[in-house]
């Protein structure tokens, strides 16, 4: 066993205070923040995630795992940032405009922020001049959609239209999910990938910004769900 599994353990377990006392016992040990970050806390939301995917856990026990892994983040983050350690990639994540709806949103960034990435959760009800104008404050390379209502599910053509039309930001990956969604009606969309739920949110992700052509297809890829 690596010094680093029982932190992970604990994450899984959802072990708010263990997650940070662990944490604080390898910084004092003189442990860097960026080591374990890779080695305990993304491996055990990687755990996580494939637990979750194979319906070994349920909703509420993801959430619980997130939050201990906030707990280890909340001791990590002023060092990380200190160090300027890079994450794997910014990404804008939003529910569509005329939906309020956010545990599936909420999950993918528990899956995104546990793997590495840096996510700017802008919550529910965005219209798509606030995505195109976040894209560039944070110079982010993905975009996250979500819509669980069929009545918002146009809102996410929207947001690409306009995503597409400004020059600074039309070449961001944009990657949408939602209950009512399929792959037609993502392809419909020109949306860049398409997934069912959160489970494989942050594999997605990668792969949308390290794959070399435009367009994801989620039964050519892999079996990743997203949102």
């Amino acid at each position: 066993m690596t010094k680093y599994q029982d932190l992970a353990d604990a994450i899984i377990r959802g072990d708010n205070a263990k997650s940070k006392e662990i944490t604080q016992t390898l910084l004092d040990q003189g442990t860097g923040p960026v080591e374990i970050l890779n080695e305990g806390l993304i491996p055990g939301m990687g755990v996580v995630g494939r637990k979750f995917k194979a319906n070994e856990m349920y909703i509420p026990e993801v959430l619980i795992a997130a939050r201990a892994m906030h707990a280890a983040m909340d001791v990590l983050k002023p060092l990380l940032t200190e160090t300027g350690a890079p994450t794997k990639g910014t990404v804008i994540l939003g529910t569509v405009r005329g939906d309020l709806h956010d545990i599936g949103k909420n999950l993918v960034r528990m899956m995104l922020e546990g793997s590495g990435f840096t996510v700017i959760d802008l919550g529910v009800d965005i219209p798509p001049e606030k995505f195109v104008e976040e894209i560039k404050k944070n110079n982010a390379r993905l975009l996250a959609l979500s819509a669980l209502l069929t009545t918002t599910m146009p809102a996410m053509k929207d947001v690409i239209e306009a995503v597409k039309a400004d020059e600074e930001v039309k070449d961001t990956r944009i990657m949408v999910g939602g209950a009512p969604l399929t792959q037609e009606y993502a392809d419909s969309i020109r949306a860049d990938g398409y997934a069912m739920d959160a489970s494989g949110a942050a594999d997605l992700a990668k792969q949308l910004l390290q794959y070399k052509f435009r367009r994801i297809k989620y039964n050519k890829i892999c079996d990743l769900p997203l949102l």
